[in-house]
């Protein structure tokens, strides 16, 4: 793994996660699964400290779109029998994001989106109060022309093979790490990218901004980083 040294200069952890939910709409859709890798300098190198996984039960009445579980492999069934409480889940991340904690994710205003909610209905929002926040799509369309998804950021660093992108919030967390220290090794510029999310100019930024957050359009072929503009 990558040492990810400017970033730990800053902060004592990082915690990548990822979701997976019954559709796009942060106000009426949901998560079920969560899945995050917590990220620790300990002498010198980045290590994982904690990896976690869980399908989350569904509100009584919801059930999960067929779509979804063809894209997922995540039955409403699945939810029924292995999903834990909501409650449980917003208190396990209210503990991850103890301290001086960065948050990442790959597409991070849609996560960060999903997740606001589900610690608004069933936990505490205020734990994201104060965080600083990294999108690594950001970073990659700065790096690389369209097209942007996570598979393609997969490609483009040589880790075929080695990571997937399963649409399962675990392997997809875990890739993520991956194409970050690729990122990190390309050039070391991710302290630049934090609080800053880009936008296709095109479409606007989808659903309500995060207030700590700025945002840019940014171009499908980069031309220089969103940073300098």
């Amino acid at each position: 793994m990558a040492r990810f040294a400017s970033l730990f200069e800053r902060y004592d952890r990082l915690v990548l996660f990822d979701t997976e939910t019954t559709g796009l709409f942060f106000q009426r859709d949901e998560i079920i699964e969560f899945a995050a890798v917590v990220v620790e300098n300990r002498g010198g190198e980045a290590v994982v400290t904690r990896e976690y996984d869980e399908l989350i039960a569904l509100t009584p009445g919801n059930s999960v779109p067929p779509k979804i579980e063809q894209l997922t492999g995540i039955s409403t069934q699945d939810l029924l029998e292995r999903g834990i409480p909501k409650e449980q889940v917003c208190s396990d991340i209210a503990d991850m994001l103890q301290g001086n904690t960065l948050l990442l994710a790959y597409n991070a205003h849609f996560d960060l989106s999903f997740l606001y909610y589900l610690l608004l209905r069933s936990g505490d929002p205020g734990i994201l109060k104060g965080k600083d926040k990294l999108d690594l799509l950001t970073v990659y369309k700065d790096r690389r022309s369209y097209p942007h998804k996570l598979c393609n950021a997969i490609d483009a660093y040589g880790l075929t093979g080695s990571v997937v992108n399963s649409h399962r919030a675990v392997d997809d967390v875990l890739a993520t790490v991956a194409v970050m220290g690729e990122m990190e090794k390309e050039k070391d510029d991710l302290l630049r990218y934090v609080n800053l999310f880009g936008y296709n100019a095109k479409y606007g930024i989808d659903g309500r901004p995060i207030g700590s957050v700025t945002y840019k359009p940014q171009a499908f072929d980069p031309v220089r980083p969103i940073y300098e503009i």
